[in-house]
């Protein structure tokens, strides 16, 4: 609809954005695998869209680089490598530390009991068994540290890497003891910055990040050498 001054108003496109909300978990939840190709003409039927609408929703998963879409193969769910993952985790640890620091010595009372509610949430997930929830729990809390660390570049940059952490993050929890662990350190990361202790909170969210990647890393190669051994048993392989 066109207004007085020309411009476009368009409404909000919220059977596009269920759609990528629904690859997206299927994605973060293991469903559908690295590698794997996604049919447009099978989840348009399955899901009962329209290729418009499929192609909108596959375009935002390709910006935020959960999927690729090449010529003549169309889109298909991008493989995590070990060296994207310890890229993606080199840079986790500078941003986040940095919030944490900042966080901690910035932060209000006010934005330190939201921190904490978010903590709170984040406890009552771990207990179910909803790894979507748990996912966007954890989100949560960074989007509080995030917005108390006081950095708008830190924020800017941080986004276009969300969506891979997410599913690096659902990859990490893969290893069922990660998870307690995981709740610990984050106590730990909230402890230092309730202390106002911005070195202590830096160093906390560093470690867990490390922690992270190491648990990561280790299902990653599990992963690799189950994908290589089915290969291997395949007939004429």
């Amino acid at each position: 609809m066109s207004s007085p001054t020309g411009a476009i108003f368009e409404k909000p496109a919220t059977l596009r954005a269920r759609v990528e909300e629904y690859l997206r978990a299927s994605i973060m939840e293991g469903r559908i695998k690295g590698g794997e190709r996604l049919r447009e003409i099978e989840l348009c039927e399955q899901l009962g869209i329209s290729r418009s609408t499929l192609r909108e929703a596959l375009r935002t998963l390709e910006a935020e680089r959960l999927i690729s879409i090449e010529p003549h193969r169309g889109p298909t769910v991008v493989r995590i490598t070990e060296k994207a993952a310890r890229d993606l985790y080199a840079l986790r640890a500078l941003l986040e530390g940095f919030a944490a620091h900042e966080f901690a010595r910035l932060a209000g009372d006010a934005d330190i009991e939201r921190l904490r509610k978010a903590v709170d949430a984040l406890h009552r997930q771990s207990k179910g068994g909803n790894k979507s929830a748990l996912l966007a729990a954890k989100r949560d809390f960074y989007d509080v540290l995030l917005s108390g660390c006081d950095n708008d570049l830190v924020k800017d940059m941080l986004p276009g890497l969300l969506s891979r952490i997410n599913l690096l993050r659902a990859t990490s929890f893969a290893r069922p003891e990660r998870l307690p662990e995981s709740m610990a350190e984050i106590d730990l990361i909230y402890a230092r910055i309730q202390a106002r202790d911005p070195e202590g909170a830096q160093a906390a969210a560093q470690s867990h990040i490390v922690n992270a990647e190491r648990t990561a890393l280790e299902v990653l190669r599990r992963q690799q050498e189950e994908t290589s051994a089915g290969e291997g048993d395949r007939p004429g392989a």
